[in-house]
């Protein structure tokens, strides 16, 4: 008996449009990233070589030099996404606003596709919602917190409240209930326009629309604004439910010769990842 069954009418699969994303060694998130990313497109993740070296500054260089990450684009090159995010804060801000924008440059060069990073996407969402003073969370040490106010701080955002946690080891391990304690403590200090949630290692997708119905601003994260630019370079939105960013400003396609349109101002548990 012919038990073949008829698949002519599928007509499938649908087709998928790429997303080419970069992330350190240690980057534990990925089921988290997806949870914005809608059905239509496709996240193509490729991490950077292990380095022994001691979460700090030093290796946020390390994660984030221009032969790296030529190296990791030209890996993705082989499934042609549109474009591609470095999903690293302290990697993409240690170098500052210049330095920032010669990774997007670097990796633009290697892959021929329009590039961004975290902190640039940072920047671009500040400048979408308006805001110029913000709130910190972080799970850095000291001197990685220090070096994003610095990066902020040229960029013309000041920062009125921060809240950090001076952890080295497992940062995807922290609870929910850490996070939103966090920032709570960050927003006492002062007004703010919004919050900033940094680390694309620190779970956040569950507390954001919970937050900032509590603190009554926006409240952003680095694994949210990394999606939220790279989708919005594709002319397509983020999935956030009640996510002031996602829900509330239109998707914005890449601008001409696929530069991307960065929007930006000129200018105790034991825990590891530290992105």
């Amino acid at each position: 008996m012919d038990v073949s069954l008829d698949i002519s009418f599928l007509g499938g699969p649908r087709p998928q449009r790429g997303v080419g994303v970069v992330a350190p060694f240690d980057f534990a998130l990925d089921r988290e990233l997806w949870r914005w990313v809608p059905d239509e497109v496709s996240l193509h993740v490729t991490r950077t070589p292990f380095v022994p070296v001691e979460v700090s500054l030093d290796l946020a260089r390390l994660v984030s030099e221009h032969e790296t990450l030529g190296d990791a684009v030209r890996a993705l090159n082989a499934v042609a996404p549109e474009v591609v995010a470095y999903a690293c804060a302290s990697g993409s801000f240690v170098g500052g606003v210049a330095g920032e924008r010669a990774m997007c440059e670097a990796m633009r060069r290697a892959g021929e596709v329009a590039s961004l990073t975290t902190s640039g996407a940072l920047l671009e969402a500040l400048a979408e919602l308006g805001a110029r003073r913000i709130a910190l969370v972080t799970p850095y040490t000291v001197s990685v917190t220090q070096s994003l106010e610095e990066y902020l701080a040229e960029a013309g955002t000041e920062v009125t409240g921060r809240a950090f946690m001076g952890l080295t080891r497992h940062i995807w391990k922290v609870p929910y209930r850490d996070v939103v304690d966090m920032a709570r403590r960050a927003v006492r200090n002062g007004p703010a326009d919004a919050l900033f949630i940094s680390c694309t290692n620190l779970p956040t997708y569950d507390v954001i629309a919970q937050l900032e119905t509590e603190l009554n601003i926006p409240v952003i994260s680095a694994n949210q604004v990394t999606m939220w630019a790279a989708l919005r370079h594709l002319g397509t939105r983020a999935v956030g439910p009640r996510q002031r960013l996602v829900r509330g400003h239109l998707p914005r396609p890449s601008g001409s010769g696929g530069q991307p349109a960065h929007g930006a101002p000129v200018l105790p548990e034991e825990q590891e990842g530290w992105t």
